[in-house]
């Protein structure tokens, strides 16, 4: 899989988004996930399945002044 143009191996067969994402320590909250070139709403990180040969992009919201 890749993430940010980073190549990772995913740590099991089935492994949803929602696992994914805390695992790489992001915070849910603070992030926008495009999965294979869509944007995946937050109410759906629980129901996409993650695959070796996927792409995601995850941007990270940083707030500052």
């Amino acid at each position: 899989m890749t993430v940010n143009g980073e190549a990772k191996k995913l740590s099991g067969d089935s492994v949803v988004l929602a696992d994914f994402l805390v695992q790489e320590g992001y915070k849910q909250g603070r992030i926008a996930v495009e999965h294979n070139g869509r944007i995946v709403p937050k109410g759906e990180y629980g129901q996409v399945v993650l695959s070796d040969s996927d792409t995601l992009e995850v941007v990270t919201f940083v707030g500052g002044g």
